[in-house]
């Protein structure tokens, strides 16, 4: 069974995008912990939109805030504080993806950061890449926190067009497994999210054992 954590080096780096391919390649659930930022749309609802399968459920988020902000931040607009113990996996039976916001030390609360939550839910992660002066830094930093803290790295995605030279060192310096790439497409939807899936899929059946 498959229970991952969607984290990103940064953000807007595709997070939501490989959410939504995970959730139709493994007919999972999917479940935004804190959502900041509701208009004008959110991350569940944009996900919901790309996914076609007839298994997946998605869950409530424990947290919806309206700023587009660090979550620490749109909670203390709102007057919340963000408490670990609200962090509760949804119950289910199947496969499930979880998408983080943000990066990994995102914070939520005063001493709670989003690795936090990760390590508190138990999950495998799998990062997101995508190429711009510094991503090599942010990649190698991201995945060095997550062995500090000894959370396993299902997969890395790398999400945009390829940048070989780049994307060879990672993989050679941190022998981290490399999943399917994700290009930037001119246009998005359930369709092209179901091919991408077909792709993942067999990863999932071959290299992702």
């Amino acid at each position: 069974m498959e229970r991952l954590f969607i984290t990103g080096i940064g953000t807007d780096v595709g997070k939501t995008v490989v959410a939504a391919i995970l959730t139709e390649a493994l007919g999972a659930d999917y479940w935004k912990p804190v959502q900041a930022g509701l208009t004008p749309t959110t991350d569940a609802a944009t996900v919901r939109s790309l996914v076609s399968n007839a298994d997946s459920q998605f869950h409530p988020e424990a947290y919806r805030l309206a700023l587009p902000a660090s979550p620490h931040a749109a909670a203390a607009a709102e007057g919340i504080a963000l408490t670990p113990s609200a962090f509760r996996l949804p119950h289910t039976d199947n496969h499930l993806v979880v998408e983080g916001a943000g990066g990994l030390l995102v914070p939520l609360a005063p001493g709670f950061l989003m690795m936090d939550l990760l390590a508190q839910l138990d999950l495998a992660a799998v990062v997101v890449s995508r190429n711009y002066l510094g991503s090599i830094n942010h990649t190698l930093l991201t995945l060095e926190a997550l062995r500090q803290r000894q959370i396993p790295v299902r997969g890395l995605v790398f999400n945009g067009e390829p940048t070989p030279a780049t994307e060879d060192f990672i993989a050679q310096h941190t022998g981290v497994p490399i999943m399917p790439r994700v290009l930037l497409e001119p246009v998005l939807d359930a369709t092209v999210v179901r091919r991408y899936a077909e792709e993942f899929r067999e990863w999932f059946a071959n290299a992702g054992r």
